[in-house]
């Protein structure tokens, strides 16, 4: 992206989560810091964002913000937040966070927001391009997985002849499409105070997707449908296939079982 489009863009990465499908794994290194192809997952996501925007946020919890500390520093360029929770059970939520980070920084930039453990082929430049041509519109990174039963798992949406959201339904019980939504979110300047308008009404904080299903019924918001692959890593098989993947990327060997150690 030229740098005279990088202006006005900020990025926050979501990296509070515990992980719980991946212990023990997780009980010692954050899942986002767990090593994919050779390096942090985070430093994959990380190299995309940087794209875009020079301007990162990360925000974890009191648990593992030592460890993202650490990391922030080897890395450069990114400001991490302590959202202060140290359990699952006392979690902010998605959304919680993303409302505790725009009050600390204060904000008038469109915003770009990212789970830490969504690993992708695309471009972000090309995302952040598709909804600022818009206009005054936010944006999700859609993906078609192809299969119904996985769709389950995720967010669906339905849009219309331009790509505009009209159906958005989280986690359904009996999906009727296979495009899911990615945890991959541009909102435009104007939508960023309706994060908290949304946590006002007593919406759930949890599932960035929430806000997404929130928002469209209120403003315009379109869906990227992207190119490439996509990895969701919420269990050991996942993490698995994104690890080989990555590292036949950089020409590691492949492996049958994970481990930590590169």
């Amino acid at each position: 992206m030229p740098k005279a489009e990088r202006r006005g863009m900020r990025a926050i990465i979501l990296a509070a989560g515990y992980a719980t499908r991946l212990r023990p794994l997780t009980d010692t290194i954050p899942k986002q810091l767990l090593p994919v192809g050779g390096r942090p997952m985070l430093d994959w996501i990380c190299d995309r964002v940087a794209e875009v925007t020079d301007r990162i946020d990360l925000v974890t919890n009191a648990r593992f913000a030592g460890d993202f500390d650490q990391w922030a520093k080897r890395r450069g360029g990114v400001t991490v937040h302590d959202d202060g929770t140290v359990s699952n059970e006392d979690r902010l939520g998605a959304i919680g966070d993303i409302a505790f980070v725009l009050e600390r920084i204060g904000t008038d930039d469109d915003l770009l927001v990212v789970a830490g453990d969504n690993l992708f082929d695309f471009a972000l430049g090309d995302f952040v391009e598709f909804a600022r041509g818009k206009g005054i519109a936010s944006g999700v990174a859609v993906y078609d997985c192809g299969d119904l039963g996985l769709a389950a798992q995720y967010g669906i949406v339905d849009v219309d002849e331009h790509d505009r959201i009209t159906a958005f339904e989280e986690k359904p019980p009996a999906p009727t499409t296979t495009l899911v939504a990615t945890a991959a979110y541009v909102y435009h300047r104007e939508h960023v105070p309706l994060v908290a308008r949304y946590l006002d009404e007593g919406n759930p904080p949890d599932q960035p997707g929430r806000l997404v299903a929130w928002l469209y019924e209120r403003e315009p918001v379109y869906a990227y449908r992207f190119p490439g692959l996509w990895f969701d890593i919420g269990n050991p098989e996942q993490l698995l296939e994104a690890d080989n993947h990555w590292r036949e990327r950089v020409g590691l060997p492949p492996r049958e079982t994970y481990s930590t150690v590169s």
